[in-house]
């Protein structure tokens, strides 16, 4: 079984690698076993330096890489005709500390019936859907640095 032990930061989606889908809640481990689409077992053992997004590479010591991307899994789909509205849904929703997925026309959280209760009574629409879920990281989490590692100096510092 492969294990891949690093996180890379790559910014190009040039580079050839087989990928794997993963959920939300896997993404947040930073020890997890998975399968392949192959049928192949990996297993993960990464620093624990936050969530791997979607478009997230990882690799062995031996330089094989590993894009992961977010896995479609339910999801309650908020929507509505007023943007105003879809506003007062993510304030609420945030101010219960809520993983939310934000896009411009619809939120997306784990499903769970107090909420949805709670977003129908607002007057909005909730829906179960199948989707990708990449809530977001929030204004304290870790963001991304300006100097990433090309693809080339990447493998470079796997190798090494």
């Amino acid at each position: 079984m492969k294990i891949y032990t690093q996180r890379l930061e790559l910014t190009t989606k040039d580079i050839e690698a087989e990928s794997i889908e993963l959920s939300f809640d896997t993404r947040q481990k930073s020890r997890f076993r998975a399968t392949l689409k192959n049928g192949h077992d990996i297993g993960a053992d990464l620093p624990r330096t936050g969530i791997l997004r979607s478009g997230s590479y990882i690799a062995t010591d031996a330089g094989e890489i590993l894009r992961v991307d977010a896995k479609a899994e339910k999801l309650m789909q908020v929507s509505s005709h007023n943007s105003f509205d879809l506003l007062k849904a993510a304030y609420h929703l945030g101010n219960r500390h809520v993983p939310l997925m934000l896009t411009p026309e619809a939120l997306y959280f784990e499903p769970d019936h107090v909420l949805a209760e709670m977003i129908v009574g607002l007057g909005l629409a909730v829906n179960e859907v199948e989707h990708p879920f990449e809530p977001e990281s929030g204004a304290y989490a870790q963001h991304q640095h300006d100097h990433r590692l090309s693809p080339i100096k990447a493998l470079h510092h796997v190798s090494h």
